[in-house]
């Protein structure tokens, strides 16, 4: 289907989403959020965005997530991450370092990725703004 948003070209070019997967009963999650919208903060030209995976199933889409927190960084070039994280702010920051990293491998998207960035980006009520900090 060439219309369908997972043939399509991942649409925001030089922006990389970092999207953090949880839930809502999770209390790991919950203490989380916090450590995350602070790294928005830090990091500006990052594009953050905060999902539930059950209230916001509709985004997610055919993501799998096992662990909680799961983060998934992307841009145009690929994807550069995607699984659990340990929610502390160190380890979210030197994830964030190392995509300024010459060496760093991307790997190729998959269609489920491309549905949710695309759907990500058409939903900006998810995203974390920096000015609202």
């Amino acid at each position: 289907m060439p219309n369908s948003p997972a043939a399509q070209p991942f649409p925001t070019p030089q922006v990389t989403w970092v999207v953090c997967l949880c839930a809502g009963w999770c209390g790991v999650c919950r203490d989380y959020q916090t450590v995350f919208v602070q790294m928005a903060q830090r990091h500006p030209a990052c594009r953050f965005v905060w999902l539930d995976v059950e209230d916001q199933a509709d985004l997610v889409g055919d993501i799998d997530v096992e662990t909680f927190p799961t983060v998934l960084m992307a841009d145009t070039q690929g994807l550069w991450f995607f699984g659990p994280l340990t929610p502390q702010a160190s380890t979210l920051s030197r994830l964030l370092e190392s995509l300024k990293s010459a060496g760093l491998q991307v790997m190729p998207q998959t269609a489920a990725t491309r549905q949710l960035l695309h759907a990500v980006q058409a939903a900006p009520q998810h995203w974390i703004a920096v000015s609202d900090l």
